[in-house]
């Protein structure tokens, strides 16, 4: 294996790691929204609770409040999720740039050794009709 080949093959494996952690954190954020939405249930659940008892309502102050700090938790990692993301799709970017930069050397480098094999054939099909011609 040639190291333009290496070259690719490591632009690649960085690509798919990328790539990975990107559907990782996708999985990291439907998490966290399925959990918002079993809060907001949760939530409508104990209102209607509350509705229907007196002692219950008493309690709906402090169950506010900490749905409140829950749900500020679970925004505040939704954030953190949404700049990680940020970050991995600006370094997937970076990382597919360098593998297009990497297949395009090589690609070069063929399209040169093909130039050089033709041109060296070419010599070796005049020497030959040369000495067939008799012109030497």
């Amino acid at each position: 294996m040639s190291w333009r080949q290496s070259l690719i093959r490591i632009a690649e494996l960085e690509v798919e790691t990328l790539q990975k952690r990107l559907k990782e954190l996708a999985d990291r954020r439907d998490a966290v929204f399925m959990i918002l939405e079993s809060l907001q249930e949760e939530a409508d659940a104990e209102a209607a609770h509350a509705r229907k008892s007196a002692e219950a309502a008493w309690y709906m102050a402090g169950f506010r409040q900490s749905m409140k700090l829950r749900r500020a938790k679970l925004n505040s990692e939704l954030n953190l999720i949404a700049q990680e993301e940020e970050g991995v799709r600006d370094a997937l970017a970076v990382a597919f740039e360098a593998q297009k930069k990497y297949e395009n050397l090589a690609e070069t480098a063929r399209l040169a050794a093909v130039k050089v094999e033709a041109r060296r054939e070419s010599a070796e099909l005049d020497e030959l009709a040369l000495r067939r011609s008799g012109g030497w």
